[in-house]
């Protein structure tokens, strides 16, 4: 098996395309589902933000898993293949590897650094476990990209020079609100999911007048209001939206709609001329007509794409190496993982002989034999010498199975010791562990 990563973001595609392309909610749901059912595909995860979509997967055919996703991919999203895949990259192997690591450290978002996508990433590999479409492989895979997300934040400044999108959006729009961004203004956000949180708790920190969280699920936005530990937040329903931009000065954007939430007809016109939409959502939640209402100010991920900043060179050279650092370290455990089952049958055959030979002895031994005592100690010294002599070649061949001829030396050991096929077998497809905690 290999793992496979089949994705669009804001470098392949047009905002249009990701626009329409964009898989949240249920579709999701459904996307992991078919994906994973697919013949070529034993496990699968989505990350799917608001600038991309990928979809990784841990297949035992490559042309047949590309074909597979992208087919799937068009027919969840609604786009058809033709106009998909011009705009679809492919990764393989270490590539997707390295891909995973790059994105969960921040390095391939708009804002490079972004803190919000380490979150996304974890969010993606829950929801994969919670539908089942996740295991040993992938499971290992993401934690290992979460750790090194959380290594590029501790241990370079990358996350403090990613503003993040909301920065970005905030000092796009700094024609309208001048320096002081969303310090004394009465915000509006839409939505109740993270990167509302993330909202919420920015306008806040920089001195919002005012906060109102407005989400379908009234009771959602009231659980998110009570979150942010201020008096000035409440909650109103998607139904008090005209009220709502009525009193805003700064509309923020982030629901998981299928369409736009907010169109030109709903926008009062006496707050016309003086009222910024933050459209953070994929797909967008304000209608295109909005931003050709007199006065009105849209920044959307059009405008955001197309301004990729962050991190300087250095804070980038520093994680990447961190990413090449990780991405060795995980490939070491893949080819000590590959030549596993064998150790594994080795050492069971191993004390398997050593326990029969015991039985043979203490069955052979004369009434005035040495006591128990003697005996436990006699096992124990035959099984640390039989430990010592498998302990050099089971750690060489774990060692060596990256090598060009790495399983070759497995194969050795499997003929020298005549391991029965059977039992390595049975290691290999014994069960996955629990899903460990995530980082």
């Amino acid at each position: 098996m290999s793992v496979l990563a089949v994705g669009l973001s804001h470098k392949s595609a047009p905002m249009a395309v990701l626009e329409r392309a964009s898989v949240t909610g249920d579709t999701l749901g459904k996307l992991l589902q078919d994906v994973a059912q697919a013949e070529p595909v034993a496990e699968v995860f989505v990350v799917s933000t608001c600038n991309r979509i990928e979809v990784y997967a841990d297949i035992d055919r490559f042309h047949a898993g590309v074909t597979v996703i992208c087919e799937l991919l068009a027919r969840h999203s609604g786009v058809p293949l033709d106009d998909l895949t011009p705009h679809v990259y492919v990764h393989y192997e270490d590539r997707a590897v390295s891909h995973l690591l790059a994105v969960a450290c921040g390095l391939d978002s708009v804002v490079v650094g972004e803190e919000q996508v380490v979150g996304q990433v974890r969010a993606a590999i829950k929801l994969a476990a919670r539908q089942g479409t996740i295991g040993r492989i992938l499971g290992d895979l993401g934690r290992v990209a979460l750790r090194a997300g959380k290594r590029a934040r501790a241990e370079t400044a990358i996350g403090r020079a990613g503003a993040g999108l909301l920065g970005l959006a905030v000092e796009l729009a700094s024609p309208r609100l001048g320096e002081q961004g969303l310090a004394g203004r009465d915000v509006l956000v839409l939505g109740a999911g993270s990167m509302s949180a993330l909202a919420v708790a920015t306008a806040a920190r920089s001195g919002a007048a005012g906060i109102v969280v407005a989400n379908r699920t009234r009771r959602k936005a009231e659980r998110l209001a009570a979150r942010a530990g201020t008096t000035v937040t409440r909650a109103v329903g998607l139904g008090d939206l005209p009220a709502g931009m009525a009193e805003a000065d700064v509309v923020i954007c982030c629901t998981g709609a299928a369409g736009p939430v907010v169109t030109a007809d709903m926008v009062p016109a006496e707050r016309r001329g003086s009222l910024v939409f933050l459209d953070l959502a994929m797909p967008r939640d304000v209608e295109p007509a909005v931003s050709d209402l007199p006065g009105v100010m849209v920044v959307g991920m059009d405008a955001l794409s197309e301004h990729r900043t962050g991190a300087g060179t250095d804070e980038i050279a520093a994680v990447r190496a961190i990413v090449e650092s990780e991405l060795a370290a995980y490939r070491s455990a893949v080819d000590a993982a590959r030549v596993a089952p064998v150790v594994v049958a080795l050492r069971a055959k191993a004390a398997g002989v050593v326990d029969a030979e015991l039985a043979r002895l203490a069955g052979r031994l004369p009434p005035d034999a040495p006591s128990g005592r003697v005996l436990d100690e006699m096992a124990q010294t035959i099984r640390r010498v039989v430990d010592k002599l498998l302990h050099e070649p089971t750690v060489r061949v774990k060692e060596l199975a990256g090598s060009p001829k790495g399983e070759d030396y497995a194969a050795a050991l499997h003929v020298l010791f005549d391991l029965d096929p059977r039992a390595v077998q049975a290691v290999t497809r014994a069960p996955a562990p629990a899903q460990e905690e995530l980082p």
